[in-house]
């Protein structure tokens, strides 16, 4: 049995992740901003038979909540052997480049990139008491470069530039942690769930919470022999 920590874990991709970790048989620790939508959570995962899971409070963009977590983690476990950056948010739309306003790409940034690395570097001591550590950082296609200066680029992606930058920026956060912990036991990857239909696009998404929660669980599972330093969707590589 792994211990997982899950942040943004009490609805939509990171409470699928969570119930199917758990459902391998694992410890899942869900991360969750509102305490109450948090244990609720929990209870829905009781009435799913699956007791092996415990709610944490944490606001990844607050660094003092950050801090408590990872004390409470502290308190409860001895290694930490997944950490899954679920937690982020889209910000106000549209997000053109050229117009949408600054203060929009400093609260997405705050979370998506920010909070997630603050979060990463809170927990890294008890993740390297693991014999096998993995983080996974969830990101997007919209964060790929390449797939933005591809002739296959969706236009419709430029009202979400907030959103994809942030993701381009935590691409870059998993590429230079990959680095530094190469000649390490870390697996350290970002995976894309793919369009999934969740609060956070108001549920226009075309795969389920269970298609988007897969690429997810695969990474986090990774052996001694997986890859590091790689960007994953459902099926394969995605191009930076």
């Amino acid at each position: 049995m792994k211990t997982v920590f899950i942040t943004g874990a009490n609805t939509g991709i990171g409470f699928e992740t969570a119930r199917q970790l758990a459902q391998l048989g694992h410890f899942v620790y869900l991360g969750c901003r509102d305490q109450a939508k948090g244990l609720a959570a929990i209870n829905k995962l009781r009435h799913l038979g699956l007791s092996n899971a415990e709610m944490i409070e944490i606001d990844i963009a607050d660094i003092g909540s950050v801090t408590k977590a990872k004390k409470e983690l502290e308190s409860k476990i001895e290694a930490l052997d997944i950490l899954i950056n679920n937690a982020g948010i889209t910000g106000d739309q549209p997000q053109n480049i050229s117009a949408s306003p600054i203060e929009n790409f400093r609260k997405v940034f705050d979370t998506n990139y920010f909070g997630t690395i603050q979060t990463t570097q809170q927990l890294i001591p008890l993740l390297k008491k693991s014999r096998q550590p993995v983080i996974v950082n969830v990101a997007s296609e919209l964060g790929s470069l390449t797939m933005h200066t591809s002739l296959e680029r969706n236009p419709d992606w430029d009202i979400y530039n907030a959103y994809g930058s942030s993701k381009t920026a935590v691409n870059s956060f998993t590429v230079m942690l990959a680095n530094e912990f190469s000649d390490t036991n870390f697996k350290i990857n970002s995976v894309t769930p793919g369009y999934t239909a969740t609060e956070l696009n108001d549920y226009k998404g075309t795969k389920t919470v269970e298609e988007g929660a897969g690429p997810i669980v695969k990474c986090a599972m990774l052996d001694k022999d997986g890859p590091t330093g790689k960007f994953f969707k459902d099926g394969g590589e995605v191009p930076w």
